[in-house]
């Protein structure tokens, strides 16, 4: 319960982040956006149409002609955050905030809106439009989604040159790499993992200290040395970044001559991390 009520938390203040980016320095500064996003702006500047009932309205075609390719809580936290995305720009569409500085708008720009879609990525679900293709990318083809999304938000600001003009169109393209970047850093970096090898005469008692004191699996692997053709046992853990210092004293208090090996690991699926069906 607690953890559903945590990721919905997520995606109100994501939606929330990524409306104040649009109202309060994409449009007041003739930007362009990508993805449906983007599109609704681009209607706002011809037309004068809402970007929140556009937006509202197109996300829920692409639901509808896509959430077959989608999970039920996929699905389900799409529709929050894309319902919520639409009510927030709405009360915000009259909020301002004074800045003339053509630099500063589009890194704020772009900082809101990756913060506000990574913390909806991060919990499961989407805001609809391209990042449901960003998410089926990264599900059939193992894309980075940040920059699958990139990818097709590209295609939809390029369209905004006939717009906007060339040079917004080129802040545009900053904002979205900016975005990009820190929704990379929400999505992946907030809580990176660390795969470690160990190899020690006294692997034993290693692994049962893991076990006891970290909580942690440890996977035994078979190994010999090529030099001497002594059999070895080699340990596998994988472990947060917080916990490589408690691992490194407990390798120190039982084997001082242990040879140790750290590698950054971006994902991890499995008992106690990620489920893989995500």
């Amino acid at each position: 319960m607690k953890k559903r009520i945590y990721e919905l938390l997520m995606l109100v203040i994501g939606a929330f982040l990524f409306a104040l980016a649009v109202n309060l320095f994409v449009i007041p500064n003739d930007y362009g956006e990508g993805g449906v996003t983007g599109i609704t702006i681009i209607l706002y500047y011809l037309l004068g149409w809402s970007p929140a009932m556009v937006s509202i309205v197109l996300n829920g075609i692409l639901l509808i002609v896509g959430y077959r390719l989608l999970d039920k809580k996929t699905t389900l936290y799409t529709i929050i955050a894309v319902g919520f995305n639409s009510l927030f720009l709405y009360l915000t569409e009259h909020w301002e905030i004074s800045s003339s500085e053509a630099f500063i708008n589009a890194i704020f720009a772009g900082l809101l809106a990756g913060v506000g879609i990574g913390l909806i990525i991060r919990v499961g679900g989407t805001t609809a439009g391209t990042t449901i293709l960003a998410r089926l990318a990264n599900k059939y083809w193992d894309w980075n989604i940040s920059y699958a999304l990139l990818f097709f938000d590209l295609i939809v600001a390029g369209f905004s040159i006939f717009v906007i003009g060339i040079e917004k169109t080129m802040i545009t393209v900053v904002i979205l790499y900016v975005g990009t970047k820190v929704m990379d850093f929400i999505v992946e970096g907030l809580n990176p993992k660390k795969a470690v090898t160990i190899i020690s005469a006294q692997h034993d008692s290693i692994a049962a200290q893991v076990t006891k004191l970290m909580d942690r699996g440890v996977t035994v692997l078979r190994g010999s040395g090529y030099y001497t053709g002594q059999d070895k046992e080699v340990l596998y853990i994988v472990i947060s970044k917080q916990e490589v210092s408690m691992l490194k004293r407990i390798v120190r208090a039982e084997d001082k001559n242990a040879f140790v090996t750290i590698h950054d690991v971006r994902d991890v699926f499995g008992e106690g991390f990620i489920d893989i069906s995500k």
